[in-house]
């Protein structure tokens, strides 16, 4: 991929901000005290649910990604992204992960990072090495998820587990309807995240994951042409010019330019200065109805880590499988039964004489 550039002429460095010390606390306060958030959550999930079954899976979760933040990032709004595209598609059940979904295949997903889903499988064969088939796909994305945010500076909150893993495939354009476009105004998100009982306040806090990541021309160009969209400010407009000369171009640009690597609440500040890269965010200060949040957010850092800690526990809650539904995959790509459809199809190709040879 083409390296991110800077949205202004300030710099064109992409940032490291996680030194190694800050990476090892992190890792050694992996069972430390987190933020919990005063969230009902829903029947079979539970704070420690792997207590007695995986007791370190946290650790273990926590230590990987340290491994690969160090080494790129970027990757952490990747998995961020991912879970919240899996969450608001027929819920957390991990179904944004299964090859053979059309969620996968559907506009909307085509971006998703291919190093995401790598990074969630190897997860899920380190852990299930070490505690066996006990923990699902989509709790794992969960952790990962809750880690993307901390690794970069963001606040540690628990999150409750015991998610078990979707064995249906949403219906076509189910992407369509449930994801929130880059071109999308603030009636439309609003309505979006009100289906998944997420409130204005949540809405606005989870924008702020765009506090980290990159976008790519063509998911904001009618903001550059014909003419300059008039919420976005000019100097931030000629810099996009010149890197997205004509409409179609797909050079990627940071998202928050002023700490492109780091969670923290510059994002509301580039809004307030009318510098947001897309219509879905920088709509948020337009309307009347969400500028106090994005205000108060830009205003207090501390106040913004909490309600995001609390709206991604309330998305990380939506529709989920617990208990006797669902399963837990023994590959995060694929369902059970699908696995063994395969098994079955590659024994019959290798015939009878296969197992006398061995």
């Amino acid at each position: 991929m083409q390296k991110p550039t800077m949205a202004t002429a300030k710099s064109l460095r992409s940032p490291l901000f996680i030194p190694f010390l800050l990476l090892a606390s992190c890792l050694s306060s992996a069972n430390g005290e987190k933020f919990k958030a005063n969230v009902t959550i829903a029947n079979g999930l539970a704070y420690g649910f792997y207590r007695y079954t995986c007791p370190q899976v946290e650790f273990i979760v926590r230590k990987y990604l340290m491994q690969v933040y160090r080494r790129d990032v970027g990757q952490a709004a990747g998995i961020l992204r991912l879970h919240s595209h899996d969450c608001f598609v027929q819920g957390c059940d991990g179904s944004v992960l299964l090859d053979r979904s059309p969620e996968r295949t559907e506009l909307p997903n085509l971006s998703l990072r291919p190093q995401s889903f790598e990074i969630i499988e190897t997860l899920r064969q380190i852990v299930h090495s070490q505690c066996g088939r006990v923990v699902s796909c989509s709790d794992l994305l969960t952790l990962a998820a809750r880690d993307a945010v901390f690794f970069t500076g963001g606040l540690d909150y628990a999150v409750p587990l015991g998610r078990r893993d979707g064995v249906t495939f949403p219906r076509i354009n189910q992407t369509f309807e449930d994801l929130v476009a880059p071109t999308a105004k603030t009636t439309e998100i609003l309505t979006k995240f009100a289906r998944k009982d997420l409130n204005l306040v949540d809405t606005v806090a989870l924008s702020g994951a765009h506090s980290i990541g990159i976008a790519h021309c063509i998911t904001f160009e009618e903001r550059l042409f014909p003419d300059r969209d008039p919420t976005m400010e000019v100097s931030l407009f000629n810099s996009l010019r010149q890197v997205c000369p004509a409409p179609g171009a797909t050079a990627p640009v940071w998202l928050d330019f002023r700490s492109p690597n780091r969670f923290d609440n510059l994002y509301y500040i580039d809004l307030m200065n009318r510098q947001g890269i897309f219509t879905s965010d920088q709509d948020l200060f337009e309307d009347p109805r969400t500028r106090p949040t994005v205000i108060s957010f830009a205003a207090n850092q501390r106040l913004f880590f909490r309600n995001f800690a609390i709206a991604m526990t309330k998305m990380g809650i939506v529709d989920v499988l617990t208990d006797g539904q669902g399963e837990i995959r023994g590959r995060c790509s694929m369902r059970n039964s699908d696995v063994n459809d395969l098994e079955s199809v590659v024994e019959q190709d290798l015939g009878p004489s296969s197992s006398a040879s061995i």
